[in-house]
């Protein structure tokens, strides 16, 4: 995707403050612990169209709004994926604004889990 130089400022600014892993990383975590939250942040288009098995839905047009009914321990530990891994960057940084600490934004996104072979539903 052709990304706009301003776009990509956000970006790599929220790329600076939040913490990054990798597909096996975020496999590791979700093993050693079952209560940890693979969160999909994409439109809702996307995720009808296909999303990791075992993730949550929120969208990041609703993300700031709905993010502490839905998880209202700011110790929730929280994986987040979009298409490529800019957009969970933008809503890791938002995320920490509002006070959680343990947020991941997933290196490569939806693209990354599907090259390395993780479950998809379609749906």
């Amino acid at each position: 995707m052709d990304h706009s130089p301003g776009f990509l400022r956000l970006v790599n600014e929220a790329k600076k403050h939040v913490q990054e892993i990798t597909v096996a990383e975020a496999r590791a975590l979700l093993q050693k612990d079952p209560r940890v939250v693979l969160l999909d942040v994409r439109e809702e288009s996307e995720w009808a169209a296909g999303h990791a098995e075992g993730a949550q839905y929120l969208g990041k047009g609703v993300l700031e709004r709905d993010l502490e009914k839905r998880f209202p321990d700011p110790n929730t530990e929280i994986i987040m994926y979009c298409g490529g891994g800019y957009r969970s960057a933008l809503t890791c940084e938002a995320a920490q604004k509002m006070g959680y600490r343990r947020v991941y934004s997933l290196i490569g996104g939806y693209r990354a889990l599907v090259a390395a072979g993780w479950p998809i539903v379609k749906g």
